[in-house]
């Protein structure tokens, strides 16, 4: 009985139903329900001599045939339900959802989500932004803070504010070593002593919302030195490689939150700096929002005294 990689793959997942799988657990579960088909391969290699050399094998046909073997599950209607995330390692989960579908099924309430409906871990935005808050802090020694958008005032309309506001922002301290000489010889001069980030956060990027998305964070982070996309999961190969383009071609940067791991998390794309703040449009997300007004003020502190004050920076994993 010869191995169909394909078909295994589909039946595994099918089946599977749970948390997406990287190769090597798809590999682990073919050599489990498929012992005969996996011997028979087993037999007819020349350079394969144990079940371990088979797993890693079976594991690297996965991965290399990845993109030409989503494309083939989903020519045919049949397979269609197979989609990947772009994590490290990548994973294969099915679905029977759309692309729409899978954006509402993925930001759903673990009360509200189903074992035998849901692939994808189950996140509000809002409980991204601690684990958010502790990568920044613990890979860019960040200052972070939330904004909220329901603080705004409004003022411009009901639709006047729409992609003003990002959802998180930040502080980088670039004179955290220097010499107190140095320190305070620059601090007589205009020299740039701190980048401020911005960071728009979403739980599922895919075909259906990531190009809104990408232009919601570059509208939210016009005024910022540098501006980041934050996403827990990216679907499939083809919205990486469209937001790839989209990121070369205005510098925002795009980044994979590890929620279960922040210290895993990873920065796909690096942003392209911005050598100076917009300040008039900073004032406008001042005039019509609290938190960012709250933001400017601990910036303003930190220029007269070279002091972030810890207890100034909300609980966004700055502990």
């Amino acid at each position: 009985m010869a191995l169909n990689l394909r078909e295994s793959v589909f039946e595994i997942l099918r089946k599977h139903r749970e948390p997406p799988l990287p190769p090597r657990q798809i590999t682990e579960k073919i050599l489990e329900f498929h012992p005969e088909a996996c011997a028979a391969k087993l037999a007819r290699s020349d350079s394969l001599n144990t079940q371990s050399a088979l797993l890693q094998q079976i594991t690297a046909e996965i991965r290399a045939s990845r993109p030409r073997l989503r494309l083939r599950l989903r020519l045919q209607k049949n397979y269609r339900q197979i989609k990947t995330l772009e994590t490290r390692p990548r994973k294969f989960y099915y679905s029977e959802a759309s692309a729409t579908e899978e954006i509402t099924r993925t930001e759903s309430t673990p009360k509200t989500a189903t074992r035998n409906t849901l692939a994808l871990k189950k996140h509000s935005e809002a409980q991204l932004y601690l684990p958010l808050g502790k990568y920044l802090r613990a890979e860019f020694k960040l200052r972070s803070m939330r904004i909220d958008e329901r603080r705004s005032s409004n003022s411009k309309g009901p639709k006047g504010n729409r992609w003003l506001f990002p959802d998180i922002v930040a502080l980088e301290d670039l004179t955290d070593s220097w010499d107190e000489e140095i320190l305070a010889c620059a601090s007589q001069y205009a020299d740039q002593r701190t980048r401020l980030w911005s960071f728009e956060v979403k739980c599922l990027l895919n075909r259906a919302n990531s190009r809104e998305c990408f232009f919601q964070a570059l509208s939210n982070s016009s005024w910022a030195n540098l501006g980041y996309l934050v996403a827990a999961e990216i679907e499939d190969s083809d919205t990486l490689k469209g937001l790839r383009l989209l990121c070369a071609a205005h510098g925002i940067g795009l980044m994979l939150l590890d929620t279960e791991n922040p210290a895993e998390s990873q920065i796909l794309i690096p942003a392209r700096e911005r050598a100076a703040i917009d300040w008039d449009i900073a004032n406008r997300l001042a005039e019509e929002n609290k938190d960012f007004l709250a933001y400017i003020k601990n910036i303003r502190h930190f220029y007269q005294t070279g002091d972030p004050r810890r207890s100034d920076w909300q609980a966004t994993g700055d502990e």
